[in-house]
């Protein structure tokens, strides 16, 4: 019965041995239970060391950031045209929004709107005609000081202490060099001269674009912006929101106040050079008020210009007296003028400015170095908001030499921490 009874018991009802069970039950039974010790076995754990593996996982994380970045310029340089007329468009709205806030309480916004673009372009029209006649009116008086100062310029170089001679034979000679150059590139000229037509036929049409862009940045902005956001996923919306409201408020910021500096830059120029009593003083200042819109690098270049003009018409004080004077410009421009203007709306270390600036040059040139530090102020005011940041800590040691000393948090919630 007993026999029977064992024969009876199917093979699903027998325990099955465990591998606790099979430990030590034969050699094909060690080998599994010692597989999960072998590292030799497939799907073993790593047996890299820690460094490595974490330089290796943040390797390939920049890999994917720079290849990100790349396809963004990539793409930007396919639509350079609509990328330029767009941002020409934010400036512009950046710049003719209070102005239109402030007319929408006594008329349509859509009037106001009309008003303010029609009156900026009235401006800038206007600026440039006084630009045009003066340069007329005194070309030809320009055109004599210019020669008697290069003659002045030359005689300074002789009687200085590297007595570099250079006659009015050699300047005719360079001239001649110079003609004779042009005339065996003429057809390099010619096709330049046609592909600068381009050129100019495309800043039209970014204009245009932009002008069409900015009306309805103007007129119909916030309702444009709500609906972008109600496209976007409920648990997105938030931090699309305060980036947004963020990056608007830093490049508003930054436009704004840079405009404002450089109208006061190109204002204070004028003062100086009609004081010094050089010409072509509003086109000089009107060259200091567009090099203010290039950080680091284009206000010294006018400011280089306008010394050379000086030298060539007035000569080497009033040159000296131009040079201290922008000089001065700029450095209340830095101290002054710039934190009264635009306060903690851009808040950049200097050596990222210097920095963007240079990239920028070296990606886009004059382009690059325009928008380098808007784009970059806007980057980090996003990131500097939506990060979480932790409780600052103090590396420098007590009097005792104990650097652990100042390392300890104090008492209290993380927000008294991050406050102090």
């Amino acid at each position: 019965m007993t026999d029977r009874d064992d024969t009876s018991t199917t093979e699903a009802e027998r325990p099955k041995p465990s591998v606790r069970h099979l430990a030590g039950a034969g050699p094909a039974a060690k080998k599994v239970a010692g597989a999960r010790r072998n590292p030799s076995v497939v799907g073993y754990e790593e047996t890299a060391p820690h460094w490595l593996r974490v330089v290796a996982g943040w390797s390939w994380r920049m890999m994917v950031v720079v290849a990100a970045v790349a396809l963004v310029f990539w793409a930007t340089s396919r639509v350079l045209l609509l990328f330029i007329a767009v941002f020409l468009a934010l400036v512009f709205t950046a710049v003719l929004r209070p102005v239109v806030n402030a007319l929408a309480r006594w008329m349509p916004r859509g009037l106001a709107t009309a008003l303010s673009m029609i009156l900026s372009i009235l401006l800038v029209a206007g600026l440039f005609t006084y630009i045009g006649f003066s340069v007329a009116g005194q070309w030809e008086n320009l055109g004599k000081q210019f020669n008697d100062g290069i003659s002045t310029l030359l005689t300074l170089l002789e009687d200085s202490p590297l007595h570099l001679t250079v006659t009015n034979d050699d300047v005719q000679g360079w001239l001649v060099s110079a003609q004779e150059w042009i005339a065996e590139n003429s057809s390099a000229v010619a096709s330049q001269a046609l592909a600068s037509a381009g050129s100019v036929g495309q800043v039209f049409t970014a204009l245009a674009l932009a002008t069409f862009c900015t009306v309805f940045f103007l007129t119909r902005g916030k309702e444009m912006w709500l609906w972008f956001l109600n496209q976007l996923p409920a648990r997105m919306r938030e931090s699309w929101f305060v980036g947004g409201d963020v990056a608007w408020y830093t490049f508003s910021g930054y436009t704004r106040g840079t405009f404002i500096v450089a109208a006061a830059d190109g204002a204070l120029a004028a003062i100086i050079l009609l004081i010094v009593g050089v010409p072509l003083a509003a086109p000089l200042a009107v060259l200091v008020f567009i090099g203010a819109f290039i950080p680091l690098i284009g206000a010294p270049l006018a400011m280089v210009i306008a010394m050379v003009v000086a030298l060539a018409a007035k000569g080497v004080l009033a040159a000296v007296l131009v040079g201290i004077g922008i000089a001065l410009i700029g450095q209340f421009e830095g101290h002054v003028l710039t934190p009264l203007v635009m306060g903690r709306q851009v808040s950049l270390h200097p050596v990222a400015v210097a920095l963007g600036v240079t990239g920028g040059t070296l990606v886009a040139g004059i382009l690059g170095a325009v928008i380098s530090v808007p784009l970059i102020a806007v980057g980090w005011a996003v990131f500097a908001r939506l990060r979480h940041v932790d409780p600052p800590t103090d590396f420098t040691a007590d009097d005792d030499g104990d650097p652990e000393a100042e390392t300890d948090p104090p008492d209290g919630p993380p927000e008294e921490v991050a406050l102090t």
